[in-house]
């Protein structure tokens, strides 16, 4: 298990780096990204992550629903294919809240 970084080597652009996974993840990680100090687009990196589970998918929808409510454009790169899965999984992919830049 590796607990969970977010560094943000420019503005609004992040790199989530360990294990997005139910033993990582705490309310300091749910708050981590302050959505209202961002430009109006904001990317999060994925490329770094290993394991991910449901508590991962459920940090992911949290914020985009904290990027929505401070009317933020917020996308998602280098999505593994372990969340993909789980959001088939919960029908979430047809809902298109995983976008990416074209």
């Amino acid at each position: 298990m590796q607990n969970i970084e977010i560094t943000g080597p420019k503005l609004g652009y992040y790199l989530l780096k360990g294990d997005l996974i139910f033993s990582t993840i705490n309310k300091t990680v749910l708050k981590t990204l302050d959505f209202r100090q961002t430009p109006s687009n904001i990317t999060i990196d994925l490329q770094q992550v290993g394991e991910i589970d449901s508590a991962g998918l459920a940090l992911l929808i949290e914020w985009i629903k904290f990027a929505q409510a401070h009317q933020k454009k917020l996308y998602f790169d280098n999505i593994p294919a372990q969340l993909t899965a789980l959001a088939k999984l919960s029908y979430i992919s047809e809902t298109n809240l995983f976008t990416t830049k074209a």
